[in-house]
């Protein structure tokens, strides 16, 4: 039986704190190019995923030359 602790390792910084890596990982998301084909506002109606998070992705993908998908 899964659990909210199983979740599959990200590529996101520990600075997100631990709930909006684990949520992002349940909801598929693990790697920043998956990112690019979905906005903030999509990313934000995910539980445990809030404005500081997106700051903090935005960051990142920008320091790889990617970007958020526009909305």
């Amino acid at each position: 039986m899964a659990t909210h602790d199983a979740a599959q390792p990200t590529e996101f910084p520990p600075r997100m704190g631990k709930v909006a890596p684990r949520e992002l990982a349940l909801n598929g998301y693990t790697r920043y190019d998956q990112l690019t084909s979905v906005t903030p506002a999509q990313l934000l109606r995910i539980h445990g995923v809030g404005p500081k998070a997106i700051r903090i992705l935005e960051e990142e993908l920008a320091a790889r030359g990617l970007a958020f998908a526009d909305s």
